[in-house]
């Protein structure tokens, strides 16, 4: 038997739209919003939450984003895809999303900082810790994967930093 699920938005409409303003904050914060789209994404993998993984692919492509990048993601490490900002930041929200395996190393927390100043990299981990949170409500209350759609097609000139592959 299938448990009932919950919908978070109706049963703490407050909440939500207090973790909502924070995503707002970050998607206002001048971080690429690509790039923000890429750490979504990898946090959202790493938590196994599919909702979230469906829902920032879609964004990531209709802002541009490459397939051949987006199925890499899950193996940036390996892969000559994703510019150095990228890598700082994807390795960043890895160490944020798995702070309890021993938290941010000394060599993540330096590469962080030759790619960002304090705030970007502060706004960074308000971005990972609104999409951990996130996380953290649609897998337990079950929001179904695959019933999100971008709400307008958006378009996003690649930059240098994101025009590989």
């Amino acid at each position: 038997m299938q448990r009932p699920t919950i919908d978070y938005r109706k049963a703490s409409p407050e909440g939500v739209a207090t973790l909502a303003a924070l995503e707002a904050y970050v998607r206002g914060s001048g971080l690429d919003a690509g790039l923000l789209e890429l750490v979504r994404t990898r946090a959202s993998q790493l938590n196994g939450c599919a909702y979230c993984i469906d829902m920032h692919t879609k964004d990531a492509r209709a802002a541009g984003e490459t397939e051949q990048r987006l199925y890499a993601l899950a193996a940036w490490r390996e892969t000559p895809f994703y510019s150095e900002r990228e890598r700082a930041a994807l390795a960043w929200a890895e160490a944020l999303t798995r702070i309890s395996d021993g938290g941010v190393s000394d060599d993540d927390y330096r590469h962080a900082r030759q790619q960002f100043t304090e705030k970007e990299l502060v706004d960074l981990s308000l971005a990972v810790v609104a999409i951990n949170g996130w996380n953290r409500l649609a897998i337990p209350f079950r929001t179904a994967p695959g019933t999100y759609h971008p709400s307008r097609p958006k378009v996003r000139t690649p930059t240098p930093s994101t025009s590989h592959g």
